[in-house]
């Protein structure tokens, strides 16, 4: 076969064989679904331990709440770090160091006796691991690979997060009933070799600038072809870069865009991450079955993967995609509404659906918001950041308010109603969010 000019190397010509055939970007979308799809089932499924631990140890809500939220921070952190070395490095290698911890923090917490010692391997352990392969790591690397798909393969990576807790909340249900201990060391297992596998195959590759390819997989002649430019020379020819090129992060963190992105975020994931640890409790606490109480995390599963296909699909064919994170949000406070007034099963799984189908936005909508606002070649650190205020602030203060009220009150009343101001709110504040380009309202 005769070589073209600029694509002499093995690696160049391996690339060019990947883009006749499927497009690298697809295989990042396949690790992205499957990986979060671990992450977040192991994550989300945590309300079916506060039961037995509380039982077990005699622990309040609180305490128990204060290692998810521990946990929920200590990701927030861990994002910022990781988002900034993926904008410099290939993410295979983040993820792995990532599992690894993660898997370390799960299994030690199978075999804890204290507070402190759950706080360490479940809240900083667990937290800070899987920071490294969460929605940071793993979306910012698919909204590097495409522009005009964009929401679609986000969304469709997304999907794993609902996939994930659909599968592990019934079977971590099951495995609990046996012993909660069981549960932990299961999950650490399961990251430790699923995440670092999916890792090693399918996450090993950066932007398609570096490898010769553009972006979506769009076909172009052999004179047009991009042969190893370094990122920073083919801002020109993203359509989303502005004439001053990629904008820096002091630009980024003075533009009130950013800042309503992370109000609204924070707040949203807030109410979410409350009623994710405490819904099981609460629904037991109604009478409902321990089995059918697990199992309502997983149809919020099956309904938010039915959510972030529809976000996904409709970011790509509306105006402003700020719209379709309202729609989102409402749905959320829909259900929430439905939550308050759930007196048995069927009302379990009808606010499910809503709350479920709205929460699938979250996900989809906050990294393809920043990369329509801010560009991708900054995803990554910006991504970060935001996942730091909305998942590790307000995620982390959730569940552990949450908790705090319903000891001080003997009831999740009053935490229902915070919420679902909450979430009105939020639906509202998303609705000021100024275009890409600020001028062209003028």
């Amino acid at each position: 076969m005769p070589r073209r000019s600029g694509f002499q190397t093995g690696t160049e010509i391996d690339c060019m064989d990947i883009k006749r055939k499927i497009y690298w970007g697809w295989y990042v979308v396949l690790g992205a679904f499957l990986i979060l799809g671990i992450n977040y089932g192991a994550r989300y499924c945590f309300g079916v331990f506060v039961k037995p631990m509380s039982l077990e140890y005699q622990w309040s809500r609180s305490v128990i709440s204060l290692g998810a939220s521990l946990m929920i921070l200590s990701y927030g952190i861990g994002g910022i770090v990781s988002g900034y070395l993926l904008d410099r490095m290939a993410p295979r290698w983040i993820i792995t160091i990532g599992a690894t911890v993660a898997a370390t923090g799960l299994i030690l917490t199978g075999f804890v006796q204290s507070p402190w010692q759950y706080y360490l391997t479940y809240g900083v352990l667990c937290g800070l691991g899987t920071s490294c392969f969460g929605v940071v790591a793993c979306s910012s690397s698919v909204g590097k690979w495409f522009i005009k798909k964009r929401g679609v393969a986000i969304g469709t990576a997304s999907v794993g997060i609902g996939a994930g807790t659909m599968i592990l909340s019934p079977l971590l249900g099951y495995i609990v009933q046996v012993s909660w201990r069981q549960g932990f060391i299961f999950l650490g297992l399961l990251i430790f070799i699923g995440v670092v596998s999916l890792a090693q195959g399918l996450m090993k590759k950066t932007h398609p600038e570096a490898y010769g390819l553009w972006p979506d997989g769009i076909p172009q002649t052999p004179r047009e072809q991009p042969p190893e430019i370094p990122l920073p020379a083919l801002v020109s020819s993203d359509p989303e870069s502005n004439q001053t090129g990629v904008p820096s992060l002091s630009d980024i963190f003075s533009d009130s865009r950013f800042w309503i992105l992370a109000l609204c975020y924070s707040l949203a994931i807030m109410a979410e991450m409350a009623v994710f640890v405490h819904q099981v409790a609460y629904a037991i606490d109604l009478g409902i079955n321990k089995i059918a109480a697990a199992s309502s995390l997983g149809f919020v599963g099956v309904s938010s993967i039915l959510g972030r296909f529809f976000f996904g699909w409709l970011s790509d064919r509306i105006k402003d995609a700020k719209y379709a994170s309202c729609i989102g949000f409402i749905m959320m406070l829909i259900g929430m509404v439905i939550l308050m007034n759930a007196d048995n099963t069927a009302f379990l799984f009808v606010y499910a659906l809503f709350f479920g189908f709205g929460y699938g936005s979250i996900a989809t909508m906050m990294p393809f918001l920043l990369a329509d606002r801010f560009g991708r070649q900054v995803l990554g650190t910006t991504y970060g950041v935001l996942t730091f205020f909305s998942a590790g602030i307000g995620g982390g203060a959730g569940p552990l308010l949450c908790g705090y009220i319903y000891d001080r009150f003997g009831s999740y009343d009053y935490a229902w109603q915070f919420y679902l101001a909450v979430l009105v709110f939020v639906s509202f504040l998303i609705l000021t969010l100024k275009p890409r380009h600020p001028d062209s309202n003028h």
